[in-house]
């Protein structure tokens, strides 16, 4: 199977939204999508855009991403966290996720970063086995935390009070 990395550009957004989907599909949270593709465009593809995304392509089809964004550690400094990393089901196993990995690696180190950082759903055993193949170290004592739309809504209103 032959298939290019590249920078994603926003004619890709439609397709890099539907993989989007697949991946929520996998994850069983279908329901927790809100933003669609122009959400894609708007954010990515702006003068300063809010993230980085790398796409596999194959004869014209979108059949990976990796979706990146810079952070900053109050201990290691400048950081690039991993969004997502997918690859659609029916090309799993052909290089496809190692090649988008190694990519982003290579920007990591191209930018500086001290650190990349992911979360991967505990389940997800061949995501573990992936990362940990290529030297990841799982934080099985840390948890992941969340305040989402209503939860922030719910605590300014409490705080306003």
């Amino acid at each position: 199977m032959e298939y290019t990395i590249r920078k994603a550009q926003k004619a890709d957004a439609k397709q890099i939204f539907e993989l989007i989907v697949e991946l929520a599909v996998f994850e069983k949270e279908p329901g927790e999508i809100e933003i669609n593709y122009h959400d894609i465009i708007f954010s990515g593809f702006k003068k300063n855009p809010d993230f980085k995304c790398f796409v596999a392509e194959e004869k014209s089809n979108i059949i990976g991403i990796a979706l990146v964004y810079n952070r900053f550690s109050t201990w290691k400094g400048k950081i690039l966290h991993l969004e997502d990393l997918i690859v659609s089901e029916k090309f799993r196993g052909n290089g496809v996720g190692s090649a988008l990995f190694d990519t982003v690696v290579q920007y990591a180190s191209k930018i500086g970063v001290k650190r990349v950082s992911w979360e991967v759903l505990n389940w997800n055993n061949s995501a573990i086995k992936f990362y940990e193949s290529k030297g990841a170290e799982i934080k099985k004592d840390w948890n992941v935390v969340h305040l989402n739309e209503l939860g922030i809504k719910n605590y300014l209103l409490k705080i306003s009070k």
